[in-house]
């Protein structure tokens, strides 16, 4: 089951990712832009979503994942660190958040990173 230690380790193995303190709880930003939170006393993850993915993902693993209230109006997804399914799927997750937010230059130069089999 993975937990916040994983969530950093694996976060700030990405290019150019740094940890900031916002709100009272760790983000994770890549050159700046932010694409992971770890609210709720670091036992969930926020990421960032497409509304459409994100709306699929709920209604087919309430369990895992959810949106929160304030961040409805927001293409962020909140997980269930403990309901994941191990440290590969924390890994895809990630990676597909930083993807979104990180700038053409980076997506240029890691092209497979948060694709599905893409390291």
């Amino acid at each position: 089951m993975p937990n916040a230690d994983d969530v950093r380790r694996i976060a700030l193995s990405l290019p150019d990712t740094t940890e900031k303190s916002a709100w009272n709880m760790p983000t994770f930003r890549v050159a700046g832009k932010m694409f992971a939170t770890l609210p709720e006393d670091e036992t969930s993850l926020a990421v960032r979503c497409p509304k459409e993915e994100r709306d699929e993902l709920v209604l087919a693993e309430p369990g895992k994942f959810w949106i929160a209230g304030h961040e409805a109006q927001f293409a962020w997804v909140r997980a269930r660190l403990g309901a994941l399914d191990g440290e590969q799927e924390l890994r895809d997750i990630l990676a597909d958040s930083w993807r979104q937010a990180a700038p053409p230059r980076l997506l240029d130069a890691h092209p497979k990173l948060g694709l599905p089999g893409g390291r």
